[in-house]
């Protein structure tokens, strides 16, 4: 075998057990992510008790901002570490979660709705948030535990070839095309409601623009 050819085999192994060493452990990390987004999300109750204890304005700011900060990061941490399981060729030959697709997508959709509403203050929202959170959060720890994490159980075998990825592509394929569209989708409706947004905000051409149309001036 000529030198080169070694090389590149060696370049190539690498390449992809480094690549298939960094989706597992991603995957197999997921886990703690939404719970730990689960639980800043419904600790919410505890947090507001909390700061009708506090006396001093600066400590109850500063609690209720750090939750707030934390609460929101773990969210969005989960949602980009998750768009791994939008990879056609990664969900098809990767030993993954079946419907991880669709905790993905119920996370962006939790995310929609803490966007383009007060989820902290509007109950309706809050509710639609800890749904999207839940049922994500279901779809992807069902199959992570009973398939992923149960191929050692020969009385899990069915479940194994049920919610695997790589066992199930005939699922596979057509989980991650829904989605894949569901993003498409909401990614439009935020696209349209920033243009939107930005336009009305805009002064017309030739008027100047006043203190009123000033960039994070409140109407």
């Amino acid at each position: 075998m000529h030198p080169t050819d070694i090389t590149n085999a060696i370049a190539t192994a690498l390449q992809q057990g480094g690549e298939q060493f960094i989706v597992s452990t991603i995957a197999a990390f997921m886990p703690a992510l939404w719970t730990m987004a689960l639980i800043f999300h419904l600790s919410r109750p505890y947090m507001l008790r909390t700061i009708r204890k506090l006396s001093l304005r600066f400590g109850a700011d500063v609690w209720w901002l750090s939750y707030v900060l934390l609460r929101d990061a773990v969210m969005l941490i989960t949602f980009v570490l998750g768009l791994i399981f939008l990879m056609p060729n990664l969900i098809m030959t990767s030993d993954l979660p079946l419907t991880a697709p669709l905790s993905t997508l119920f996370l962006f959709w939790a995310l929609y709705v803490k966007l383009t509403r007060d989820a902290d203050d509007d109950f309706a929202a809050y509710r639609l948030v800890t749904v999207f959170l839940v049922i994500g959060a279901t779809c992807y720890f069902v199959p992570q535990t009973l398939a992923i994490e149960g191929t050692s159980q020969g009385y899990l075998s069915g479940l194994v070839s049920l919610l695997d990825s790589t066992d199930n592509q005939a699922w596979a394929g057509p989980i991650l095309t829904v989605a894949l569209l569901g993003f498409a989708a909401t990614a439009g409706l935020i696209f349209a409601r920033v243009v939107v947004g930005a336009s009305r905000r805009l002064p017309a051409p030739g008027q100047a623009a006043g203190p009123a149309d000033a960039p994070g001036t409140a109407r």
